[in-house]
Parts: structure tokens; C-alpha cells; sequence
């Protein structure tokens, strides 16, 4: 895949939940849609930072350490909360900064954000931008956050042999979890819904 094909692929409406909800688990307890106005979500900004791998666009994730506040153990896109004064995509570019020690210089937006997902178990309300860098970044992951960088290639993402479905128990209940498998690693949740919405937005232009 060509930063074309993602430059049109970002370019078509966004397909929004009906995309998010095939990577969701379910049911989603406390997931509520659309918001109702009287909550108040935290705001979030993560990033889907595409680079020039061996033969493909490849892009970050993390292994989140078992020692942060939330979403502990988990592979994640690069991101975290917004902080005041900043807009959501300064925020996805400072954590991921932050995170995987990333200057923002070279880094380029592409199109608008993707559809935010709502994380009922944290309250944030998590909004993914796609960004490029012409040449791989140097990185290093930030101690006591990040234990594991991953770099799948788009092909990965696309690939319907990566997704699975298990079923889980969670805090009591009994849930279908729908996964991306990478490296013995499983992508769920929020960031599998988003990934997925990407996702399905890449298929209509290959």
C-alpha cells in the first residue's frame, strides 16, 4: 500500500461505528452510543504514524507496562490525555513523543481524525489521527510505560487472517473479544475499534 492509497482511503467519509463495532467486544459493558450530555468524557489523542518499511507503510504500536494507570499489560496505539491549550492532534504527537521518543519534526497530519471511541472502563474518549514520516523515526521506548514497540506493516492490518474471536470473562461477565493476533500479542478493545475503522477504510481503495 502507497501513501496514496492511504491519502485516498482518508479521504472518504468516515464509516464511524458500524466499522468500530466489528472489532468491539461484546457487550461492551457501560458502553452507551451516542453519549449522553451530561457525561463528560476525559479527551485523548492517539496516532497512527505511518513510515516507509522494507515493503509496505508500517506503523507504532506499544505494549503498555503493567505498572501505568490504565490499560495496564495492553498493546496500544501511541497517545494519552489532553492536556490544556492543546489541541487533540498536539496531544497524539506530544505522547507519542513522549512515549516512543519521537521528535514531531518531519511529522505530517493526513486528513482528519478518525472517529473517536469512548473507553467506559477509564472514561476517556480516545480520538486516532494518521500521520507520516518520510524515513523510520529512531525510537525508544519511555521506561515504566512502554515495555514492547511493535511495527506491523499495513499489510497486517488488512490481512483477515490476523482477526480472531475468543470468549473472555471479565469482571464477571462473559464477553466475545475480537482480536487482531500479532507476534502472540492480541490487539482488542478500543484500539482494535479504531484500528478497525482504519481498516476498513484502507480495503475500499486496494
Amino acid at each position: 500500500m502507497t501513501l496514496n492509497d492511504v491519502r485516498r482511503a482518508l479521504a472518504r467519509p468516515r464509516p464511524g461505528r458500524p466499522a468500530q463495532i466489528r472489532m468491539s467486544p461484546r457487550p461492551r459493558p457501560g458502553d452507551v452510543y451516542p453519549l449522553p450530555p451530561e457525561l463528560h468524557p476525559k479527551e485523548a489523542g492517539v496516532l497512527i504514524l505511518l513510515f516507509p518499511g522494507k515493503d509496505d507503510l508500517n506503523f507504532f504500536l506499544t505494549l503498555r507496562a503493567d505498572t501505568v494507570e490504565t490499560h495496564k499489560g495492553q498493546v496500544s496505539l501511541p497517545g494519552g490525555a489532553q492536556e490544556p491549550g492543546e489541541s487533540l492532534a498536539q496531544t497524539a504527537l506530544r505522547e507519542t513523543g513522549e512515549e516512543l521518543g519521537i521528535e514531531p519534526t518531519g511529522i505530517a497530519l493526513i486528513g482528519d481524525a478518525l472517529s473517536p471511541v469512548y473507553i467506559p472502563v477509564s472514561g476517556f474518549r480516545a480520538t486516532p489521527f494518521v500521520a507520516f514520516t518520510p524515513a523510520r523515526p529512531p525510537v525508544s521506548a519511555e521506561p515504566g510505560e512502554v515495555v514492547e514497540i511493535l511495527e506491523p506493516p499495513l499489510a497486517w492490518l488488512l490481512d483477515d487472517r490476523n482477526i480472531f474471536e475468543e470468549a473472555w470473562e471479565m469482571r464477571g461477565f462473559k464477553i466475545q473479544v475480537p482480536f487482531f493476533s500479532i507476534n502472540g500479542r492480541k490487539v482488542w478493545g478500543a484500539t482494535a475499534m479504531m484500528l478497525g475503522e482504519f481498516r476498513e477504510m484502507l480495503k475500499c481503495v486496494v
